[in-house]
């Protein structure tokens, strides 16, 4: 079993109060797909859904916040 904890700018950030979120479009054969925890404080979490014990990656709101308006935006080819 994984640490409950991932590191952030050099602080430990605890993730077992984790809530994590999956995308409402990840069912049926879509199995790729990631999971958000944004109940954290200052952080949020990111890990794939298939291998959650294999830990997250952990970034700042703000940081989260700009890759989500990018997207929305459509400045990825996804």
């Amino acid at each position: 079993m994984s640490s409950s904890k991932e590191y952030f700018n050099d602080r430990a950030v605890e993730l077992s109060q984790a809530r994590w979120r999956k995308a409402t479009r990840s069912t049926g054969a879509n199995t790729g797909c990631v999971e958000v925890a944004a109940n954290l404080p200052d952080v949020t979490a990111v890990r794939d859904s298939t291998r959650p014990e294999g830990g997250a990656h952990v970034v700042s709101r703000e940081a989260f916040a700009a890759f989500l308006s990018d997207v929305k935006a459509g400045r990825y080819s996804l």
